[in-house]
């Protein structure tokens, strides 16, 4: 059993790849992820280390999977998982690395929304300002 956790803005995921579990397919909170992101393409953008892997593993060698996210998004949340399913791919065959390099799903995106600060409306915009 391997796990590795992923983040993305307010988003963090936890994958786990459980070894001969009877239950195939991956599960996001309880559900199965395609009715967890309705749609089809944070689907894709969340799986994007799998098909990855399955270009060298064979078919249903890791299809058991279990992902705990919370906070964020959808779309936070997509991001934090692939990362997190990157992660634990390159545990368990470090192999995996380069091409989960190159394809740019070992990167941490930084980016987060900035905080409001006192005295303006939004993080940067001041209120209107009047000379008389």
């Amino acid at each position: 059993m391997h796990s590795a956790v992923g983040r993305r803005k307010r988003a963090v995921a936890v994958a786990t790849l459980l070894e001969g579990e009877v239950t195939k397919g991956i599960v996001v909170n309880g559900l199965p992820v395609e009715d967890y992101f309705h749609s089809q393409t944070k689907v894709t953008e969340a799986l994007a280390p799998l098909a990855i892997a399955r270009e060298k593993w064979s078919e249903g060698e890791m299809d058991h999977w279990r992902v705990k996210v919370e906070g964020g998004g959808l779309s936070g949340q997509a991001g934090a998982i692939s990362l997190s399913l990157a992660r634990t791919l390159v545990k368990v065959d470090p192999t995996l690395r380069t091409a989960l390099r190159k394809g740019g799903l070992l990167t941490r995106d930084p980016r987060e929304k900035e905080r409001r600060k006192y005295g303006l409306k939004k993080a940067r915009k001041a209120p209107q300002f009047s000379k008389r």
